[in-house]
């Protein structure tokens, strides 16, 4: 037989396990705190210690300016 204590902490576990489904169902939900972890991911993973930019990144931002400058030259040509 169950006692009324042994139900009431059943409650409170149930409770509990609810409320941290619901707190990580929020957070895949959360649409823009996922793009702003992600970018800071992102930024963070093109940078070095110091805050620069790497190289590589440098030179394909530069690349990718370069190649739309010379498509806007060529169709306006």
């Amino acid at each position: 037989m169950t006692t009324p204590d042994a139900i009431r902490a059943d409650i409170e576990r149930t409770r509990h396990d609810l409320a941290d489904t619901v707190d990580a169902l929020h957070a895949r939900l959360d649409v823009k705190a996922r793009a702003k972890a992600k970018a800071a991911e992102v930024k963070s993973s093109v940078t070095t210690a110091r805050g620069r930019p790497r190289p590589v990144v440098v030179a394909a931002a530069v690349g990718a300016v370069a190649l739309a400058a010379g498509v806007f030259w060529w169709r306006h040509r």
